[in-house]
């Protein structure tokens, strides 16, 4: 299954941009153990016996009972509290890829910041190094073919997005990385030859002249999009699926060779040939392999999801114009995590019912943005993950999906009645949301939040006289809308909390577009 580690990738660009349009949130500097997530920014969620694995921007997380305790691994055994951009388990062991954001030339590049595993389900990890190589170009052998070769030389771009284990082999995606695989749990990695961008198949014996290169430049190679990897699956030992910025690579035998699906050389098609997830479904006697397939380089070419059922050989699409990040399953139901929602459909992906919004009845916590970037099931219960914190809604007979919601999200606590503040700061009105935190003390409370110029003239009632439990702390949202509608102007704004009889605090709200 892909990470969907959004670090937001701009395909064809020489750069890949992490989370930058996005609010900062607020994590704890705590111990392993805490009741709260330790970031709000979540980039994929893994599904594996009775634990949830979470990557964040800051770091792994998880949890064994729902949420009611976090175990958070940031700066423990070893991890670094590098994002998370892969996450992949086969019974007790567990790979994590890292990555993080560098300067180069006034421009932030995305970077790998390399792997870790562990064989113990995460108390113990193994450190290992993003994998570069030595020189600018030299040559693999591929049956009697001499094959010309990017060697990657810097961790620059070299972001592991995804990552596949089979009983002998571990298996990434890394972008300008290419396609890699170690059969010694990462001491040493070879890098895996697919099809140039000209070509629909390869295999040892066949005569060859291209080069391994997922881009041209002035060291002369001949640069593929096929070579840019996103996305691996492996369906077994032998059968590896891989995705890249030129369709969809199929091996049957161990990746030696390689069959390719793209948009323009099959009569039923992948929708797009940018592929940044992939995900096989398997009940009963079904077996369907699913793609998150984005447009590439050509103008014919639509977002959306694809999937076959005979192997590749004929591809349906849906959720056209969704840009999806992620996909799941529980028994015969597929959920797709994309920016507009999360997606369900029970019928093989004919007929797909949306989420809507996400809002906790409880905690009255809600997520602002439709976008949800990972998606896991857990029993009955379907998890998702983005910009905003974490979910889960149940899905079963008599509890639809959707209709009932709890949210996780990570705050700065602050305990008393009498303090307040606003996240992010500054924000920006065009793009996000501001949240304005508070507490009720013990008593049951109306609640009214005002919000008021550098000229202290009002802006906009948030909420007036609303009713808010005692004894928990709350978030409102305020999108940078005055009363009227219109998006405020840059500038300092204030805001008035009154809880009950308390007295009236102030905060103050810095807006930057």
């Amino acid at each position: 299954m892909r990470n969907s580690f959004i670090i937001v990738i701009l395909l064809l660009t020489s750069s890949v941009r992490v989370h930058a349009q996005f609010p900062t949130d607020y994590s704890l500097n705590s111990p392993a153990t805490s009741s709260l997530p330790q970031s709000n920014i979540i980039s994929d969620i893994l599904s594996k016996n009775d634990t949830l694995w979470f990557g964040t921007d800051k770091g792994l997380m998880n949890t064994r009972n729902r949420g009611l305790s976090w175990n958070n691994f940031r700066n423990a055994d070893g991890l670094t509290d590098h994002g998370i951009s892969a996450l992949a388990a086969n019974d007790e062991i567990i790979w994590i890829a890292t990555a993080f954001s560098t300067r180069q030339d006034g421009e932030s590049l995305s970077s790998g910041g390399g792997l870790h595993y562990s064989t113990d389900r995460g108390q113990t990890w193994v450190p290992v190094s993003q994998p570069v190589d030595d020189g600018t170009v030299d040559t693999l052998d591929y049956g009697t073919n001499k094959v010309l070769a990017l060697a990657i030389t810097t961790v620059v771009n070299n972001v592991t997005f995804d990552i596949a284990l089979t009983t002998n082999a571990v298996w990434i995606a890394s972008f300008a990385g290419m396609l890699r695989k170690s059969t010694d749990r990462g001491l040493s990695w070879e890098r895996v030859i697919l099809p140039p961008d000209n070509l629909n198949s390869i295999s040892p014996t066949d005569s060859l002249d291209f080069d391994l290169a997922p881009t041209s430049g002035r060291i002369g190679l001949r640069g593929n999009l096929n070579h840019r990897v996103f996305s691996v699956f492996a369906s077994d030992d032998t059968t590896i699926w891989v995705g890249t910025a030129g369709g969809i690579n199929k091996s049957t035998d161990g990746g030696a060779s390689w069959q390719k699906y793209s948009h323009q050389n099959q009569p039923n098609s992948i929708s797009g040939n940018f592929v940044v997830a992939l995900n096989e479904h398997r009940w009963s006697s079904n077996k369907i392999l699913w793609a998150a397939t984005v447009n590439a380089e050509s103008q014919d070419e639509i977002r959306g999801i694809s999937f076959s059922d005979d192997s590749g050989l004929n591809w349906k699409t849906a959720l056209l114009g969704e840009f999806a990040h992620n996909i799941s399953f529980k028994d015969s139901i597929v959920y797709v995590a994309t920016d507009g929602g999360l997606y369900r459909s029970s019928d093989k992906g004919s007929s797909w019912a949306r989420s809507g919004t996400i809002y906790d009845k409880t905690s009255l916590h809600r997520f602002s943005s439709s976008a949800v970037y990972a998606v896991a099931t857990l029993g009955d219960t379907v998890w998702v993950g983005g910009p905003e914190g974490i979910a889960f809604t149940v899905d079963r007979p008599g509890e639809p999906f959707g209709s009932e919601w709890k949210i996780f999200r990570t705050y700065r606590p602050i305990g008393s009645a009498s303090t307040t503040y606003s996240y992010p700061s500054p924000f920006s009105p065009d793009d996000e949301v501001v949240r304005i935190h508070y507490a009720v003390p013990t008593a049951f409370s109306a609640v009214t939040i005002r919000i008021f110029d550098f000229a202290m003239q009002p802006v906009r009632t948030l909420i007036r006289n609303a009713q808010r439990a005692g004894g928990r702390e709350y978030d409102e949202i305020w999108n940078g809308l005055d009363d009227t509608g219109k998006r405020v102007a840059n500038g300092v704004y204030f805001y008035r909390v009154e809880v009950g009889n308390e007295e009236p605090i102030w905060g103050k709200i810095l807006a930057i577009q």
